[in-house]
């Protein structure tokens, strides 16, 4: 098992790479540095992603989870760049709850990987994240993307939404 820890705009992220896939990706940084081709790829589409010059990752990734999960985890994947979706609406989709898929997007082994920062409540608020920074980061994410004005998310912010 190799990690490599990078810094982003955001937040610092650690990457893990087992067996020729990433298998997670945390928030913060590890003191256990062992970096591989993989990790160092993923690092340059991590880089290219938060400078707006990529769209979509191209890298193995091995996410583990239950069937439900993965189930999630694939159709988050499919959501284009830029893009939301609702919980209830990817939940119809998949013939789930949105119940589910918000309990799956919130044990997603690899954010922003796997975009679960572009599923939303379907009453006006981003929803839940899970990730460090809670929905402040959820927010910064989908600004970069442009799926959200900056001035959307500073009203978001001010009337509660956040919270």
């Amino acid at each position: 098992m190799s990690q490599l820890s990078m810094h982003t705009p955001i937040l610092d992220l650690t990457l893990t790479e087992l067996e020729g896939a990433i298998i997670a990706v945390d928030w913060g940084w590890s003191p256990f540095q062992e970096t591989s081709p993989l990790l160092q790829e993923a690092k340059r589409q991590l880089d290219a992603y938060f400078d707006g010059d990529l769209t979509e990752f191209d890298i193995p990734l091995s996410p583990m989870g239950t069937k439900h999960q993965e189930k999630v985890w694939q159709a988050m994947r499919e959501i284009p760049y830029g893009e939301t979706i609702t919980y209830g609406e990817l939940a119809q989709q998949i013939g789930s709850a949105a119940q589910a898929v918000g309990t799956a997007c919130g044990r997603n082994p690899m954010p922003v990987l796997i975009p679960c920062h572009r599923i939303v409540a379907s009453a006006g608020k981003l929803g839940g994240y899970s990730g460090d920074g809670g929905l402040y980061t959820k927010r910064a994410l989908l600004v970069l993307e442009g799926a959200l004005s900056v001035e959307e998310g500073n009203i978001l912010e001010a009337s509660g939404a956040l919270d």
